[in-house]
Parts: structure tokens; sequence; C-alpha cells
């Protein structure tokens, strides 16, 4: 599996609660942050549930 660097650009003050687990969920804290993860299933759902709040790199 290939492994993605997904970086926090937007913050998640006033988002709806799912989107501020999801990025929590990811490591994602605080704006700036980045985190890699393994590319799957679980991880594609979550990186598009909040594709408006990250950018996501190939690592």
């Amino acid at each position: 599996m290939a492994e993605v660097k997904v970086t926090l650009k937007r913050s998640l003050i006033g988002r709806p609660q799912d989107q501020i687990k999801t990025a929590q969920a990811l490591g994602l804290t605080r704006v700036g942050k980045t985190v890699v993860k393994t590319r799957n299933e679980a991880i594609n759902g979550m990186i598009s549930k909040i594709a408006h709040l990250v950018v996501v790199e190939e690592a």
C-alpha cells in the first residue's frame, strides 16, 4: 500500500462534530500538522470526509 501525507490546512473551529472527530482520528489536532498514513479504504473515506480542510500528498 502507498503512503500519503495529510496536512490540516483549515481550522476545525465551527465545523460539525463528525468532521472534528474525523480529523482527530487521523491525528490532525492543529492547523499545519502533518501525518503520514498508509492508504487504505478507511483512510480514503476519512480523507474524503474532510477533503475541504486538508491537503493530501503522496509520500
